[in-house]
């Protein structure tokens, strides 16, 4: 009787562990269910460009120039805490005294400056960075100043229409609220990714960022000869006339051809018009050939207006904007990050040109 108690002892112990273990599983599994799909990530880059901007002018410095420069450093940080904490107060709506001498001065040096919210944009073919994209809008939109802007840095070849055409729409949405929006462009911006650029107010390029492709492309296999000739037969019903153009399996007709290219033109007359209207001292007919341009001669069509950086731009507003970087980073699962690396890879192979 010794090993029946045995037994029923160790099934006990069995079942309670498989129990544990179980439990642990489904809270895991509730965990992720009730996970935000992705969270919003604000910095401020500022602080890094004033960092190494201070170290550079430290490292040239003799000793006595340095203790100098460190004691005003130490002055300069004790005010703007001094102040932090004033505004601070006066957030709370608690009464403030600033009739010191040093926070009169300290108001005077750290006067809150206005805000540069930079946003990036690395477009795939089939754009699903635009749902990123929309939360960082909607964020940067809740709480933006009339003193403030918005840069966008910019890289894409473009890709799906319907795609490419919400994330200007995300983007317009600048405009109509009176957002003053830049457009950083250092590697490329064609097509669907011009599309984006032009809705901003400005447009700056690297000297040989690829810009323009305003022009609208479709590519469909047929393999109608190859099954016929296997005596295959593919068996295609559709209600309305242009329900399919033209197909993969089935025989194209000259017909189902002239509808689709009359598709075709009418969507690049879309993108025409959304560029005339973005950038109306642009020629739209010369340079909505499908052609792409380096950035010095896309300047002298009126594609970009400045040549530079993102970098040089950012530097230049250093001094009287807070520089905010805006990103929402989506939760993603390994297949989809493989996934990603793979279609990059790709897409640098096939839109990589060489000296």
């Amino acid at each position: 009787m010794s090993w029946i108690f045995e037994y029923l002892l160790f099934l006990a112990k069995s079942i309670t562990i498989v129990a544990a273990i179980a439990g642990v599983l489904l809270f895991i599994v509730s965990l992720r269910k009730r996970a935000p799909a992705g969270s919003l990530e604000v910095k401020d880059i500022s602080e890094n460009y004033t960092e190494l901007k201070e170290m550079m002018q430290y490292s040239s410095m003799n000793d006595a120039e340095a203790k100098v420069w460190e004691k005003q450093q130490k002055k300069q940080r004790k005010l703007e805490k001094k102040q932090e904490k004033l505004e601070a107060k006066k957030a709370s709506k608690e009464e403030v005294s600033e009739s010191t001498t040093d926070s009169a001065e300290a108001k005077k040096s750290t006067q809150e400056k206005s805000k540069l919210y930079v946003l990036s944009f690395n477009g795939s073919m089939d754009a699903k960075e635009v749902e990123d994209l929309r939360q960082e809008v909607t964020a940067v939109l809740s709480v933006i100043k009339p003193e403030d802007k918005v840069a966008l840095k910019l890289e894409s070849p473009g890709g799906v229409v319907h795609g490419y055409g919400l994330a200007a729409s995300q983007l317009m949405r600048f405009k109509q609220h009176n957002v003053e929006l830049i457009a950083l462009v250092d590697k490329v911006a064609a097509s669907g990714g011009y599309m984006m650029a032009c809705t901003a107010s400005k447009i700056i390029a690297a000297p040989f960022a690829i810009i323009g492709s305003i022009g609208v492309v479709a590519q469909i296999p047929n393999f109608h000869r190859l099954l016929k000739k296997n005596d295959i037969d593919v068996e295609l019903q559709t209600a309305g006339e242009y329900k399919r153009t033209l197909t993969l399996f089935g025989e194209n007709t000259d017909e189902g051809r002239k509808k689709f290219q009359e598709e075709l033109n009418e969507t690049h007359l879309l993108f025409k018009d959304f560029v005339r209207e973005n950038r109306p001292n642009v020629d739209i007919d010369a340079v909505a050939t499908g052609e792409h341009w380096f950035a010095t001669q896309a300047k002298d069509k009126g594609l970009v207006d400045e040549i530079g950086t993102s970098d040089d731009y950012i530097l230049s507003h250093l001094e009287n904007y807070k520089i905010l970087s805006v990103k929402y980073r989506r939760n993603k699962k390994l297949s989809e990050r493989v996934a990603n690396q793979v279609t990059k890879g790709v897409e640098r192979v096939l839109f990589r040109r060489q000296f």
